[in-house]
């Protein structure tokens, strides 16, 4: 059969037809397709470096910043207190600041301001309440030259109303005593202390007045003061002298120095009972090592006849028993104060067994005693020589003697005029416990308690 040939189709009529390879057309389009991708990731990527390399100094980039004065301290934002300060400035009121939870922080907080001459701080610390236009005036005069006394310039005075009504003195260095302090009274007004009254001490060539604060407690922190200091004179002016004797005043004082109390410094004095005419407190007095030692009560009274607050008793007891039971040892019996069979209370030093020559404890009570008898040689003592129930009576007799003796000598040797000492021997016969018990034994305990001398203060 001859072959045929199909002449090619005419390209203009006909479509052409798929060769056997595949068309390239896809991959063409696929292909331009990632290199648009990847065109549009390359040019995000440089705006963002470029983003990042703006430097800070670009002004579109840069925050704005408050064009001041270089005179012109920076504007912070003002607190509640400081705005309320500003809205009150125009009235010419003093903003009260709140009172702290701990009083001590308060009053502390205080004298610092006042000793670094920051007054605007602590008027604002103290308070419009507590600071009348004269109270400011002073204050601020006294803070030019104010100084505190180191290490514990805060000392509390005591309580008036039971964790409501307080007392706190700010003690002044380099000042002479009655111009040493500043009292402040506070009142606690929720969980809060804020200052409720001040009182200022006189002013150079005032007056300096016995008790600076004339209310019970003012009278009975004075009094406490001036024990303490040994001041007998000063403080048998806050006592009722018909019922406080001398005895009682010595003897405190004795215990105070001889035994080394000290006034608890926490709630020192705590308000049992607040009338009109009368008040008491409780003294809270700590050994000297800091442990709690006992309580002492302190009653006062005023009537029509004595308007101002007197010192009508003290309650020694429980001071009394500590003191014995703390300085008890060997054989001498060591209360300093026994009561006396015709009212009140008599001083008494303790011998040991068959001895008449003082203990260094007895020459410290004397050393007291010597020191208020000076004051006034117009002051007068009483001596009486005891002894226990052994031996014979003349023997007794004759240590009595020897007994008052000493201490006579003593005082004689401290500064204090013979004429003001006048002695006795008494030997057995007035015996303060039985020398034998019920059952016939002896009694050792009674009979220290009987080798004494007996001072009765003829004031």
């Amino acid at each position: 059969m001859k072959d045929i040939t199909i002449p090619p189709p005419d390209l203009e009529g006909y479509p052409i037809r798929p060769s056997a390879s595949k068309s390239k057309a896809p991959l063409i389009f696929f292909l331009l397709l990632v290199l648009v991708a990847m065109t549009v990731t390359l040019i995000l990527l440089e705006k963002n470096k470029r983003r990042t390399l703006i430097p800070l100094s670009s002004q579109w980039e840069k925050p704005p910043v408050l064009q001041v004065n270089p005179q012109t301290p920076p504007v912070t934002p003002l607190t509640a207190l400081q705005e309320a300060e500003e809205n009150l400035k125009t009235t010419g009121s003093v903003p009260q600041q709140p009172g702290k939870e701990d009083p001590i922080d308060l009053i502390t907080s205080i004298g610092n301001a006042l000793a670094n001459q920051d007054f605007a701080t602590a008027e604002k610390l103290i308070g419009a309440r507590a600071m009348d236009p004269e109270t400011r005036e002073q204050l601020k005069q006294l803070s030019t030259t104010l100084k505190l006394r180191a290490p514990n310039p805060v000392r509390q005075v005591g309580e008036l109303e039971l964790n409501k009504r307080a007392r706190y003195a700010l003690e002044l260095a380099d000042r002479e005593p009655g111009r040493d302090r500043i009292y402040f009274d506070l009142v606690k007004n929720g969980l809060l202390w804020e200052v409720d009254k001040i009182t200022l001490p006189p002013a150079d060539g005032e007056p300096i007045p016995r008790a600076m604060m004339v209310d019970s407690l003012g009278i009975t922190d004075s009094f406490l003061l001036a024990v303490l200091s040994q001041n007998f004179t000063l403080a048998k002016e806050f006592v009722n002298t018909e019922k406080v004797s001398d005895a009682t005043l010595v003897g405190l004082c004795i215990l105070f120095e001889e035994g080394n109390y000290r006034l608890r410094p926490e709630k020192p004095l705590r308000a049992i009972l607040q009338k009109d005419n009368i008040a008491s407190f409780l003294a809270n007095v700590q050994a000297a090592d800091g442990t709690q030692a006992a309580q002492f009560a302190i009653i006062l009274k005023k009537n029509a006849n004595n308007p101002n607050w007197i010192i009508d008793e003290l309650n020694l007891d429980q001071l009394l028993s500590d003191y014995a039971q703390r300085f008890a040892g060997g054989d001498v019996y060591y209360t300093p104060l026994i009561k006396n069979p015709a009212g009140g209370d008599t001083l008494v030093l303790y011998f040991e067994f068959d001895e008449e020559r003082l203990t260094r404890r007895t020459e410290r009570q004397l050393a007291i005693v010597a020191m208020i008898l000076k004051t006034d040689t117009r002051k007068k003592i009483h001596l009486s020589g005891h002894t226990d129930a052994l031996g014979s009576a003349d023997y007794n007799q004759g240590l009595s003697q020897e007994r008052a003796n000493a201490v006579k000598e003593y005082l004689i040797s401290a500064g204090v005029n013979t004429h003001q000492i006048v002695t006795a021997a008494k030997g057995l016969t007035e015996p303060r416990r039985p020398n034998v018990k019920a059952s016939g034994e002896d009694d050792p305990e009674g009979r220290r308690a009987n080798r004494r001398t007996e001072i009765y203060l003829d004031f």
